[in-house]
């Protein structure tokens, strides 16, 4: 109950705050979205400029050596809705896994290296296998991107050129490093033709990703960094980590909907390479749900969930003429990527991949065990039968998937075939409040919560003689 409190108070501290980090959010990658000179766009480092020992300001979650609380750091996201923007770069290197949380401010320097480098060694790697896919092959028409091209070339270019001034002592450094990643990948053998057809796909696919986002646009400050293609630039540096993915996780390989997960970490991060390393962490665990099976069984979780909030709603939707939720599946894979304003779906991305809720589950497991084993060595009373338990596969993403239904109920009762069910869950783009929507859900979660409390406490007594004269049975009775 005070948990529950305490997060409604943050969604009511967030709203007041709100103007706040929406303006933060286009200030907040002040280095990794504007330059300070000219206010040029720039295209995103191959490695972090922003120095990996860097603590977190977030109120006892990093020790004095550097160390992060991870269970405090997830808790402090949900509590707070989400980070300030100018904490987001470096908690996300936490909360996506690219730095573990036990390591220390004098660690993370030495394994930034070594990503650095078994990135740049992949990367080399698929290109040296399929030179003809190095550079996006354009028809000409899209003249934003032809010009992005030659500035990617340049700034490749460059790039090299300053390897060449590091000094010896890190030369040396790096070659050990790289000496490493070889032994490491070289058994690696890539499926020529699958890799060829994920990267056609990808060169699909990367033009597309939402180009009205300024981290991504071309510069519209001056005709001289629009002519450069700065900011398209990034999309040929999303190009890269994407195939960099696929050819090393053949099993996932890539499926549309990716460059747009993906470009939220570039666009977060601001670096090539901590972008690959933490989108992969967050694929370790989500790369199911862009498989078929994934989908259909996260759909049918939906579908569950809604049956027992508004069984009415739930059964409209499942008639013959619509495809059961499938219109819900963007929403689902992309965490509502595109549903609100650009600063509340970044805020909304950390607030469900902190996994809070799957946390207090464990709790919840943990504490009905000792429960268990109490009542098996229990004399006054016989052994209950188990009853269900609170599905815990009822993420808090199902939960503000569902909120977003209830809120719609008429116009969803009013659709009668799929068509009408897609038209409007394009009709809500960027139109959801994000604070009124985390209230909410927060209340759908608590109240299925109490109404499975009170089953299992019906059953309970139910199984006992005297639960006609029980004080908590009799409770039950004045609510239900």
């Amino acid at each position: 109950m005070r948990m529950k409190t305490g997060r409604r108070q943050s969604w009511k501290k967030t709203k007041k705050t709100k103007t706040a980090m929406t303006e933060g959010s286009s200030s907040d990658n002040s280095q990794s979205i504007t330059a300070d000179i000219g206010g040029q766009l720039r295209l995103a480092a191959v490695t972090s400029a922003a120095p990996s020992t860097t603590p977190l300001s977030l109120p006892g979650v990093m020790d004095s050596e550097g160390r992060v609380d991870e269970s405090r750091l997830r808790m402090h996201i949900f509590k707070n809705g989400g980070v300030l923007p100018s904490e987001r770069a470096q908690v996300w290197r936490f909360l996506f896994g690219m730095y573990p949380c036990g390591s220390t401010a004098l660690e993370r320097p030495l394994l930034q290296e070594q990503l650095a480098v078994r990135y740049q060694v992949m990367k080399r790697k698929w290109q040296q296998v399929l030179p003809s896919a190095v550079r996006l092959h354009l028809n000409g028409t899209d003249a934003e991107l032809v010009a992005a091209v030659r500035y990617f070339d340049q700034r490749q270019a460059q790039t090299q050129e300053q390897a060449q001034h590091h000094s010896e002592q890190l030369r040396d450094r790096l070659s050990f490093l790289e000496l490493q990643a070889q032994v490491l990948f070289e058994r690696v053998v890539f499926d020529r033709e699958e890799l060829q057809e994920a990267i056609r796909i990808i060169d699909k696919d990367v033009p597309r990703t939402n180009r009205d986002l300024v981290y991504y646009s071309t510069c519209q400050l001056n005709a001289l960094c629009a002519s450069r293609g700065e900011g398209s630039g990034n999309l040929l540096v999303l190009r890269d980590i994407l195939i960099t993915y696929a050819a090393f996780h053949p099993e996932v390989s890539y499926a549309q909907g990716m460059n747009d997960l993906c470009s939220r970490f570039l666009e977060v991060l601001d670096c090539e390479v901590d972008t690959f390393w933490s989108f992969g962490c967050y694929m370790e665990k989500f790369s199911k749900d862009f498989r078929a099976d994934g989908l259909h069984r996260k759909i049918e979780l939906e579908a569950a969930l809604l049956r027992e909030l508004d069984p009415q709603l739930y059964a409209h939707l499942v008639t013959d003429s619509m495809e059961s939720f499938t219109f819900c599946h963007r929403w689902l894979l992309l965490g509502f990527q595109r549903e609100f304003e650009h600063s509340d779906a970044l805020r909304l991305f950390e607030i469900l991949s902190c996994d809070h809720l799957e946390l207090i589950s464990q709790q919840v497991d943990r504490v009905r065990y000792q429960e268990r084993l109490a009542q098996k060595h229990s004399t006054e009373d016989p052994p209950v039968s188990e009853a269900p338990a609170i599905n815990t596969e009822f993420t808090f993403e199902l939960f503000i998937c569902a909120t977003i239904l209830l809120e719609n109920r008429e116009s969803l009762l009013r659709c009668q075939d799929d068509m009408q069910l897609i038209l409007f869950a394009n009709s809500l783009q960027g139109r959801l409040d994000l604070n009124s929507t985390l209230k909410k859900a927060e209340e759908h979660f608590y109240n299925y919560c109490k109404r499975c409390a009170w089953d299992y406490m019906s059953r309970y007594y139910k199984a006992r003689k005297s639960k006609g004269d029980h004080f908590l049975y009799q409770l039950r009775s004045l609510f239900f």
